[in-house]
């Protein structure tokens, strides 16, 4: 049954809680700028609360058969279906994107949930063969222990699951700090997994002020393994406070995608593609492909059927059914990219379209298309992580790969190309956790997910996925003499 207490987002610890007298920050709907909700902020009382719960819910958890875990998050998989809807429009509300594209996050999430669900029966370990007779060895796993995890706003459902999903089909006790920009997707997945049976302490969700919110449970003798999906900066720091106490982290961060484009693929085509996949989300995707490097002759085409789609694109509230771009979540990074866009011109730059806000209600940013771009600009080395695309020409195949590798970033690469063995080339080549050839092929439940550089390490998604929230410990024996 589904236990809803309220339509406002709130934090789950042992159950839902009321938000009492407890500080609260607003919730704005990023099509309008108003004031949706008010989300309860996590005292410090709440989160010793959660940790307490996290330890006594491990050993509940863990103890659990393989299968039994496996039926309650086939369940959750089941009802994020089932919610999709309400989920969905949650999503939309506060995020901003088109309702479509947030049904197909819902749907991605319950996805993940289930490839979970499965791989989690799978958590094989291994005999060693002995040097010595009557003796036993085994290689085996176990949960790492509770979780302490940080998701993102951007897709606050799927990314969200990743963390929920992994660590108890593992085994493992999570506590997951959600979004406070876009609160209610997470609520209501979590609901899906309590409602589905996860035992109680097993799964927390925190919300409040982030640094406050590490600082407190990072440092936790309870808390065994940090997850993170977030910047750069904010990854380093995580990272840093969680080596300092020796626990693992799996560091999902920033992308700044390169995508080669070869002159033997047809540039309309290719242009076509890629605007599309560019500005879902308004690009608002860590995987999002903003350095295009596209050959010769092939590269007026590409440039100007790009700006043709990018200048037609019906931007509005993501509610609209007619609507292709949102607006961006949060309007602190309107002026961003608008500097961004500004140096890059003043640098030698041109602006084909786009490249600042429209009207004054709501965070809307228009489509923009930059040409000729320095490659020491700032928006060529920093993750615009907004609607900005930047179309540079190239001429050999050994400078594409090293103009798209000339960045601290290493997430999600991209290249077309007919020619086999340059397609070979471009996966030993470009300098990424996922390289994707002719085609979108990233982020599926199955397949790994995660970057190197800056771009951080571990991996989410398939069996790595797993293996994340794992130990192997090592046993020996023979009868006593």
């Amino acid at each position: 049954m589904d236990q809803r207490v309220t339509d406002q987002p709130t934090l789950y610890i042992g159950g839902w809680l009321e938000p009492g007298n407890r500080d609260m920050l607003p919730v704005e709907n990023p099509a309008t700028n108003e004031t949706i909700a008010q989300l309860p902020v996590a005292s410090i009382a709440d989160l010793d609360r959660a940790l307490e719960l996290a330890a006594a819910g491990f050993e509940t958890w863990r103890a659990q058969p393989a299968m039994a875990r496996s039926n309650i998050l086939r369940k959750a998989a089941q009802l994020l279906r089932e919610r999709r809807d309400i989920i969905a429009a949650a999503i939309t509300r506060e995020q901003g994107k088109p309702l479509r594209e947030s049904e197909t996050e819902v749907s991605n999430g319950a996805d993940i949930t289930e490839w979970f669900a499965e791989e989690g029966r799978r958590a094989y370990g291994r005999i060693i063969p002995a040097r010595q007779p009557d003796t036993f060895q085994v290689a085996h796993v176990e949960p790492v222990g509770p979780v302490a995890a940080f998701s993102p706003w951007n897709f606050p459902v799927s990314q969200a699951v990743r963390k929920i999903a992994g660590s108890l089909a593992a085994g493992c006790s999570i506590i997951i700090k959600g979004p406070e920009d876009t609160p209610s997707a997470v609520c209501e997945t979590v609901r899906c997994f309590v409602d589905a049976g996860v035992a109680v302490g097993a799964l927390s969700l925190v919300f409040g002020r982030p640094p406050e919110i590490s600082s407190h449970l990072i440092p936790s003798p309870v808390i065994r393994k940090v997850s993170f999906t977030g910047s750069v900066p904010v990854g380093k720091h995580l990272a840093a406070m969680a080596a300092q106490h020796m626990k693992p982290c799996t560091m999902e961060l920033g992308g700044h995608g390169p995508a080669v484009i070869f002159d033997d693929v047809d540039p309309v085509k290719a242009a076509s593609a890629f605007a599309t996949f560019k500005y879902r989300n308004a690009s608002q995707v860590c995987i999002s492909p903003t350095r295009f490097f596209v050959q010769g002759a092939a590269h007026d085409a590409f440039l100007d059927t790009f700006v043709s789609y990018a200048k037609g694109l019906k931007v509005g509230p993501g509610s609209d059914p007619t609507t292709q771009m949102g607006p961006l979540a949060t309007s602190r990074r309107l002026d961003f990219l608008e500097n961004l866009v500004q140096e890059a011109v003043a640098a030698g730059a041109k602006l084909h379209c786009g490249g600042a806000r429209m009207g004054n209600r709501g965070n809307y940013f228009a489509p923009t298309v930059l040409s000729n771009v320095p490659d020491e600009a700032r928006v060529m080395q920093e993750e615009p992580f907004g609607p900005i695309a930047l179309v540079n020409r190239f001429s050999d195949e050994e400078e594409a790969w090293r103009r798209a590798n000339a960045t601290s970033y290493g997430l999600a690469a991209y290249a077309w190309t007919k020619d086999a063995g340059r397609a070979a080339r471009a996966g030993a080549k470009l300098e990424a956790g996922m390289v994707t050839i002719n085609h979108f092929g990233l982020a599926t439940a199955e397949t790994p997910f995660g970057g190197v550089k800056d771009s951080g390490y571990g991996r989410e998604g398939g069996s790595e996925g797993l293996e994340a929230y794992l130990i192997t410990k090592f046993v020996t024996l023979r009868p006593y003499q």
